[in-house]
């Protein structure tokens, strides 16, 4: 199996073409043809010399996904399964909106948390992603889109299957990829990361150089409701979690975003929206709810509409609160029914 090029950074392709005799220049040729140009195979870098060319070609990779199979759902959005190198496929989603795009993507093949409410649970965790098959999604859905972040606001949800928080290193290698303006130049104000709360990692994302948006997925308003639909809480625990929030240092900027799925007669009733009011207290927070999208295997149902905009109201007394949307539920393209589903 060839080495891949896509996932290293500009200091990894210039010792990597210094080493064997190149000027550093060629490698500022290689990342903008990778990351800029999105370039599919080495042979078609134009600006390389033919023998540079071929020597990288029989020796290396791009290493992008290959496209396993696409579904479209009504309302536009596309949900891709992506073939990596070893056969493991992963998810990722397109999400077309008037004045911007958004990606959401994977950043581990299945997911290792457990949520109750999430198909993408059911899989179990297979391994983690590289930083290489992470930002090779964004290149995939940004050529076959013909995206351009210079151009037309782009959204990177870290959002698809797996926890980046437990996959952070790879996940922070991506991310500056991905926000490098010498390559697909994503703003890190329009980059999210989304973690079920694991507490060292919190800490540690926070010290990252190129840090983007933290969303955390609450979904509970006690301990002992999040334990039960969020296993991982027994051993990261809801007042833990918010004391680590607390603390959390954000920009001027920045809100931190907290997730809530709605589950009917479960989480959603005005007390449960009360305790999470009293539970931010004073953070700079936003809170995104959004009603349980279904998917075969989980034991919830969604709510009212009318019941969603009562806890909405509730939270907005405290903080701004945001109703999402489902998109390509008809394709198990929505939140939490990412699972390598075969329509």
């Amino acid at each position: 199996m060839s080495e891949a090029l896509v996932g290293r950074e500009l200091g990894d392709l210039t010792t990597l073409l210094t080493s064997v005799g190149e000027q550093s220049f060629r490698a500022r040729q290689l990342y903008h043809a990778l990351y800029r140009q999105r370039v599919e195979v080495l042979e078609s870098v134009s600006v390389l010399p033919s023998a540079l060319r071929a020597r990288l070609a029989q020796e290396f990779d791009t290493g992008l996904p290959a496209e396993s199979e696409r579904f479209t759902s009504s309302d536009g959005t596309v949900r891709y399964l992506l073939r990596l190198a070893d056969g493991k496929t992963v998810e990722a989603v397109f999400i077309p909106e008037r004045d911007r795009d958004t990606l959401c993507i994977s950043s581990q093949v299945g997911c290792p948390v457990d949520c109750k409410f999430c198909l993408t649970a059911l899989m179990g965790i297979e391994r983690n992603l590289t930083a290489g098959e992470i930002v090779g999604q964004v290149l995939h859905l940004c050529r076959t889109h013909q995206l351009e972040p210079r151009t037309r606001p782009l959204n990177i949800v870290m959002m698809g299957m797996g926890e980046p928080l437990l996959n952070l290193d790879a996940a922070a290698a991506a991310i500056r990829l991905m926000a490098d303006t010498a390559g697909l130049a994503i703003p890190l104000r329009r980059i999210t990361v989304s973690t079920s709360g694991i507490i060292p990692k919190i800490e540690e994302f926070a010290q990252l150089s190129a840090r983007p948006r933290l969303a955390v997925s609450l979904n509970a308003s006690t301990q002992e409701s999040r334990e039960a639909l969020m296993p991982i809480t027994k051993k990261h625990t809801l007042a833990e979690l918010m004391a680590t929030c607390e603390r959390f240092p954000l920009r001027p900027w920045e809100r931190l975003t907290f997730e809530y799925v709605l589950l009917n007669g479960v989480n959603d009733s005005d007390e449960d929206a009360r305790r999470v009011t009293g539970l931010l207290g004073k953070i700079k927070a936003k809170v995104n709810v959004i009603a349980l999208n279904p998917g075969p295997g989980i034991p919830f149902e969604a709510p009212s509409e009318e019941r969603v905009l009562a806890f909405q109201a509730i939270i907005q007394r405290g903080h701004p609160c945001f109703v999402r949307r489902p998109r390509g539920q008809d394709i198990f393209a929505a939140c939490g029914q990412l699972k390598r589903t075969v329509l």
